[in-house]
């Protein structure tokens, strides 16, 4: 194991999908009112993002669009979730047209972690003159302003992104453990540190804790009884350490793999209607199972209900499957049971959430025999004919005739991506 010391950079792309708008209608981003948020829905509805100019102003950047001060003259952009990946995935070419792809994370959509240190030597530069390199790089191929945080590890360099970036000309904040203690120690709220949310800081102040200096002050012991092992993370954290790697990434393999299925319904859903979107997805994602070649024998199910009607505010249930499957067959009947179980029928529905869990490869999993070979065949044939002709002609080329119905949300969905229209 080398103890070389190692630099690291987050790099995040400043109000990305407003930004993208901006640019691609000519705009400085800096100087135009705009939101990315769907007009075709009501003013509740969030906004994916604001450009520079309205945060300068004092718009939060994830508001709702009713939330935006009445004197303020803004363009409404719909969102384009392609538009925006195609825009990501220049972005990260750009990178790897400097680093490898062994030092590069990608964390999400507009933000990216790069280990340095190989290149430091290689350019002949400073971390800082580097940095700056890549997001010039970055502003002359797309108009989009980056911002940047460094430090000798991953999480100094993300907390130098989301704090002192914002607080320096150059949009580049600089942490090490001595100035993460002078700096962040005593920064509230603490939920801006990065991996603590709301919860974890609820938990904290309970015990009179409000910010990463007091976590460094605390008692181990009572940190272990809170938290359990997850406060092992919060003590290193505290100390600005962080033994994780960019290589430990790309070698993590998971124990457990799952996927899911969710969305809001643009309106209140009565028990049937929502049974009817249970069955839509259901359909979608029992096809996606098939499509990776993996089967299942755990389901989640999750129903929530209108914020302001009386009851729990929603529905959920974990079950576990006699045998693993990928049957629509199998698993519609099962998920319209549990469905019946676990949901009030009085409640209006507001969003649906379904998961399958414990997935295995299909050829590791020996056949029921108990089941129908013949029908389990042909069910198959025609599941593998659907995914040939929606992987050809797209996802809204063939649906069943459940996404006609008045409410249902098939054909709609069919051309989102990430829940946005594409």
């Amino acid at each position: 194991m080398t103890t070389e010391e190692r630099t690291y950079c987050c790099i995040d792309l400043k109000s990305f999908y407003a930004s993208v708008e901006c640019t691609d209608r000519g705009l400085d981003p800096y100087k135009t009112n705009l939101v990315v948020a769907d007009p075709d829905r009501t003013e509740k509805t969030i906004c994916l993002a604001v450009s520079p100019a309205l945060k300068k102003l004092g718009v939060p950047g994830r508001c709702r669009l009713f939330e935006v001060p009445k004197g303020i003259s803004f363009i409404t952009a719909k969102p384009r979730m392609s538009r925006y990946m195609e825009v990501s995935a220049q972005i990260v070419g750009l990178y790897l047209d400097f680093v490898s792809s062994e030092d590069l994370h990608v964390y999400s959509i507009d933000e990216c972690f790069i280990d340095l240190t190989p290149y430091i030597h290689l350019y002949r530069k400073t971390p800082k003159e580097l940095v700056a390199m890549l997001m010039d790089a970055v502003f002359q191929e797309t108009g989009i302003t980056a911002t940047a945080g460094i430090g000798p590890n991953l999480f100094l360099a993300k907390v130098a992104l989301d704090i002192t970036a914002k607080h320096v000309d150059d949009n580049i904040g600089i942490l090490d453990e001595e100035s993460f203690r002078e700096l962040i120690w005593p920064h509230r709220p603490i939920t801006d540190i990065w991996q603590i949310g709301r919860g974890i800081a609820r938990r904290l102040e309970s015990h009179g804790i409000y910010d990463m200096g007091g976590v460094a002050r605390a008692n181990i012991d009572m940190l272990y009884r809170e938290f359990g092992a997850n406060a092992e993370y919060l003590i290193d954290h505290s100390w600005g350490l962080e033994p994780c790697t960019i290589a430990d990434i790309h070698a993590y393999e998971p124990k457990a793999t799952s996927f899911g299925n969710g969305q809001v319904l643009p309106c209140d859903y009565s028990f049937e209607e929502g049974r009817m979107v249970l069955r839509e997805m259901v359909d979608e994602t029992v096809l996606e199972l098939i499509d990776r070649r993996v089967v299942t024998d755990h389901v989640h199910l999750y129903v929530g209900y209108k914020k302001d009607s009386e009851g729990t505010g929603h529905a959920s249930a974990s079950r576990k499957l006699a045998s693993y499957t990928n049957s629509f067959e199998k698993l519609l009947p099962f998920l319209d049971d549990l469905y019946c179980e676990i949901v009030d029928p009085t409640q209006p529905i507001r969003r649906v959430n379904l998961a399958f869990g414990e997935l295995l490869p299909e050829d590791q999993v020996t056949a029921d025999l108990f089941s129908d070979a013949q029908a389990s065949r042909t069910e198959r044939r025609r599941q593998e004919a659907l995914l040939a002709i929606k992987h050809r002609f797209g996802k809204g080329s063939v649906m069943k005739g459940t996404s006609l119905k008045d409410k249902a949300r098939g054909r709609e969905r069919a051309h989102l991506v990430g829940g946005h229209h594409e």
